[in-house]
């Protein structure tokens, strides 16, 4: 596991991630750990979002994705997942303006067909306020699955085939890859998730195929801007080779 200690130095350009996608993990234990109600702990973990899209902005990280709700979520007690839907809508009413502001760009990837009209309707409204700015590109993945996005990426191709608009033999990964929820964006980078589980839970299964993952144990109301820098620094001084043969130098 990563070492979560932060170095006091500052990241240089050179290493700094251009995408990093975040699983928040660690609001309900650390409501529990303080005899708090659940709902407790997601109004931190609100603040730890903030915290981090500005510790990205300031550093100039280009793509921030954060995963927000799985498809997998709405299997919770029918109660959370109400909470976590007023929380979405209460946070898309408190903090779209802000990012606007900001000159921050937020996009939305998911099965977004399932939520409510009036969440559609924020998302639709946020996206649109927002789509030129330039500044950094917040992705919030919410009823999001890996599984999901590579099945409809592949019905998306077949549909194309099948409309003549694609022949089979011209199918290569990038084909898939331009279907995809993150189509138009530099894959992660730098994957982060805290709460001390390690594995990527259903999450961009296609676009993590490079990426440097990095756990810690911090819950995730608790992770401020140390430990984002511990994580960037982590990533700074790995060496990555993908494959390279001796003495080449991997330019990502």
């Amino acid at each position: 596991m990563a070492s979560s200690a932060a170095s006091p130095n500052k990241t240089s350009s050179a290493s700094l991630p251009r995408h990093i996608a975040v699983i928040m993990d660690g609001n309900g234990r650390w409501a529990a750990k303080r005899a708090l109600p659940r709902p407790a702990g997601h109004r931190m973990g609100v603040k730890a979002v903030k915290q981090t899209v500005e510790g990205c902005a300031k550093r100039g990280v280009e793509v921030l994705t954060l995963f927000a709700f799985s498809s997998e979520n709405w299997q919770r007690p029918r109660e959370e997942v109400s909470m976590l839907m007023g929380r979405f809508l209460e946070a898309l009413d408190n903090e779209v303006d802000d990012l606007h502001k900001n000159n921050i760009r937020i996009r939305f990837i998911g099965r977004l067909e399932q939520l409510s009209t009036a969440l559609r309707d924020r998302i639709q409204a946020a996206e649109t306020l927002t789509a030129h700015n330039t500044r950094m590109t917040l992705v919030i993945a919410i009823a999001y699955g890996g599984r999901w996005d590579i099945a409809a990426a592949s019905r998306e191709i077949a549909r194309r085939c099948i409309a003549g608009e694609l022949r089979v033999e011209e199918i290569e990964e990038a084909t898939l890859g331009d279907c995809m929820s993150l189509a138009g964006l530099p894959d992660p980078d730098l994957f982060i998730r805290t709460g001390g589980e390690q594995r990527i839970s259903n999450f961009l299964l296609w676009n993590l195929a490079y990426t440097e993952l990095y756990f810690c144990d911090t819950l995730w109301p608790d992770f401020g801007d140390a430990e984002l820098a511990a994580a960037i620094d982590h990533f700074g001084g790995r060496q990555r080779r993908f494959g390279l043969v001796p003495g080449q130098v991997e330019s990502r």
